[in-house]
């Protein structure tokens, strides 16, 4: 039985989008490189936690319509989805899309669509992708498709979001935007903006900038708020009811894959043109060691409330939860952590919420 789709990448958007078109009727064959992610997988589990995804995937599974290994195969749409995650130095690390590229170039064949879904610098597939694909004999909009379409879900509605949100599709050519949103419209309701690949690699970063910016501001806010005694909720609140002021929430800073790494890849590229973005991303990759400064010096024994980057996901990266953690134990402090959603920790966390807090001195709220 031939593939449809061949997503590489099973991790927290490449497994629900796999699983949501094998749940529409398609073939999918979905690609990792860890081999605990094939076995969970390849036996109907999940290795993440989202909302209706364990039901989905095993019925996926079940029926033969999802299929994984830690190669691909040859199919009609190729689905890059992949980590991109920072290096040291605050850098976009780009080898899991490279290493997709290559892994993928056997099983091409004349007509295929290849889309990139991985959050990426600008001109990543125009100056990445298609070099490779062209080195490898293919030309972009004649014989093979290439288009980048950002995810834009909220962890704990994924399922939902990858079906009714709209989606932008940007190919290298107007004709691999077409070849693309075909396909991409036989799953989405939204509806589905067509542009150039540049541009849509620059929406997803602008959506997300725009967000981490005025996160700043609420996070400044808050600080200006706690130094003249007045109440940053009570700011906001009033504030907001202008008609053309959001202001955004406060807290301990900023996590999750897309919104504390995104504004640095805009930063990488363009250092001379984005001072604004990076003193927001300096702000708030700041706010977990002013959490720690006000921590009193007699306290002892800290309970951190909360491992992921935000409430109801089990989603650790980047999470100010760790920062925070990391902080207070450089201080001296001992440290404890309750978060009943995160079932893999990537540090020792408490069995239960009373072992957590029997004993402690202060509880923080880091979720």
């Amino acid at each position: 039985m031939s593939t449809d789709i061949c997503v590489l990448g099973m991790g927290y958007i490449g497994l629900p989008t796999a699983a949501m078109f094998a749940a529409n009727g398609f073939r999918v064959h979905g690609v990792d490189v860890n081999p605990e992610v094939v076995a969970t997988v390849g036996r109907g589990d999940i290795h993440i936690e989202e909302p209706g995804l364990k039901t989905l995937v095993r019925g996926a599974v079940t029926s033969g319509m999802l299929t994984i290994s830690d190669q691909p195969v040859q199919a009609e749409l190729f689905i890059i989805a992949v980590p991109t995650p920072l290096t040291a130095d605050k850098r976009a690390d780009m080898e899991a899309v490279d290493a997709a590229t290559r892994s993928l170039l056997p099983w091409l064949k004349r007509g295929n669509t290849v889309v990139l879904e991985s959050t990426s610098p600008p001109g990543t597939c125009r100056k990445r992708i298609q070099p490779a694909l062209e080195a490898a004999g293919w030309v972009p909009g004649e014989t093979i498709y290439l288009a980048y379409c950002p995810e834009r879900v909220l962890p704990g509605r994924i399922l939902s979001e990858l079906i009714t949100n709209d989606r932008v599709v940007g190919g290298v050519t107007p004709e691999c935007a077409r070849s693309a949103a075909r396909w991409y419209g036989k799953l989405v309701e939204g509806e589905i903006f067509l542009t150039d690949a540049t541009t849509a690699e620059l929406v997803k970063l602008a959506e997300n900038t725009y967000r981490d910016v005025n996160i700043a501001l609420a996070n400044e806010l808050a600080a200006v708020c706690e130094r003249c005694g007045a109440n940053f909720w009570e700011v906001q609140r009033l504030a907001n009811r202008h008609p053309r002021v959001n202001i955004h929430r406060a807290g301990p800073g900023v996590g999750g894959h897309c919104i504390s790494v995104d504004p640095w890849f805009l930063v990488e590229m363009f250092p001379d043109h984005t001072p604004l973005i990076r003193a927001a991303r300096n702000v708030n990759d700041g706010a977990p060691a002013r959490v720690v400064s006000a921590v009193p010096a007699d306290v002892e024994t800290v309970t951190l409330l909360g491992l992921a980057f935000k409430g109801n996901v089990d989603d650790c990266r980047e999470s100010p939860a760790l920062t925070i953690a990391s902080l207070l134990e450089a201080s001296g402090r001992q440290v404890r952590i309750f978060d009943p959603l995160v079932k893999r920790p990537p540090v020792p966390t408490a069995g239960t919420l009373e072992a957590a807090v029997q004993g402690s001195d202060l509880l923080l709220l880091t979720t």
